[in-house]
């Protein structure tokens, strides 16, 4: 491997680890039922906090559907997130493990 690839390389693994760093302060919101669930995710898929609405809590059934429905939405948004900061690096190139 060249010098100049040597040098690409270590800015490319320096930018991810940046990226890798930024996900976990960054954070996306999931919601269901209108928005008496909400799920605050980071950009690395670690739940934040949950605000469940008193309403919400009338019906259990229903209430496990949206907390299922929201922490989807938060993981689906974490990862779009996710992909979005990578394609920087990757050139919109999708490379299983990075994000």
């Amino acid at each position: 491997m060249n010098r100049n690839m040597m040098r690409q390389a270590q800015r490319q693994l320096a930018q991810l680890q940046k990226i890798q760093e930024e996900l976990e302060t960054l954070t996306v919101t999931g919601t269901a039922g209108g928005g008496a669930v909400k799920v605050v995710m980071t950009g690395k898929q670690m739940v934040d906090s949950v605000v469940i609405e008193p309403e919400a809590a009338e019906d259990v059934d229903l209430l496990q559907d949206m907390m299922a429905a929201a922490f989807n939405d938060a993981a689906t948004k974490a990862q779009e997130l996710a992909a979005s900061k990578m394609s920087a690096i990757t050139g919109g190139m999708n490379i299983p493990g990075l994000t």
